[in-house]
C-alpha cells in the first residue's frame, strides 16, 4: 500500500477535519480544464435554452447532454478543489473521473453532430440561427475539452506516465 501513488496523501487529511481549498488544483491542467468546461458547458446549454428548443427533439437532447454533464463537472470542481476526494480514499477517483470524462466525449460528439446539423439557416427567427449556430460551436470546444481532461486523466489514472518496469527496478534499488 505504501509503494501506490497518492497513498500517503489519502491517509494525510484525516475524515473528522473540515474540508480545505485547495486553489492549486485549479492551476493543474485537470483543474483548468474543469474550469473551461464549466464556462463552456454553461455557454452550450444556456444558448440552446434561449431558442424555442422544445419544438426540436435534437436540440431536446443538446440540451440534456450539456445540462447533465455542466451539473456533473460542477460537482467534480467541488469536491477536488475541496479536497473531498481525499476523505472518501475508497472511491477510485481518477478511474472514475476517466470514465466520467470519455463518456462526455462521446456524448458530446453526438450532442455537437446533431446541434450542427440541426441548424437551419433559412430560419424564420435570425436570433434563434444566432445562438442555435453559437451552441454548435461552443460544443464542439467543449467536446474537445472533455477529450483532452480524458488524456489527463488517464494519465493520471496510470500514474502519470510511470511504467511497471521502473517502479519494480527503483524499489529494488
Amino acid at each position: 500500500m505504501a509503494g501506490l501513488p497518492g497513498a500517503a496523501r489519502a491517509r494525510s487529511a484525516s475524515p473528522g477535519s473540515p474540508p480545505a481549498l485547495d486553489g492549486s488544483f485549479l492551476l493543474s491542467p485537470l483543474g483548468g480544464l474543469m474550469c473551461a468546461q464549466a464556462v463552456l458547458g454553461l455557454l452550450v446549454w444556456s444558448l440552446i435554452a434561449a431558442t424555442t428548443y422544445h419544438l426540436h427533439a435534437a436540440y431536446g437532447w443538446v440540451m440534456f447532454v450539456s445540462l447533465f454533464f455542466w451539473i456533473l463537472t460542477l460537482l467534480f470542481l467541488v469536491i477536488y478543489l475541496l479536497q473531498l476526494h481525499q476523505k472518501f480514499y475508497m472511491v477510485p477517483w481518477p478511474l472514475v473521473l476517466m470514465i466520467c470524462n470519455a463518456v462526455a466525449t462521446v456524448l458530446y460528439i453526438t450532442a455537437f453532430v446533431t446541434c450542427a446539423a440541426a441548424v437551419q439557416p433559412t430560419s424564420w427567427r435570425q436570433w434563434d440561427y444566432n445562438r442555435r449556430a453559437a451552441a454548435s460551436f461552443f460544443a464542439c470546444v467543449t467536446m474537445i475539452t472533455y477529450g483532452v481532461s480524458t488524456f489527463f486523466s488517464f494519465r493520471a489514472w496510470k500514474g502519470l506516465g510511470s511504467n511497471a518496469a521502473t517502479s519494480q527496478v527503483s524499489d529494488h534499488a
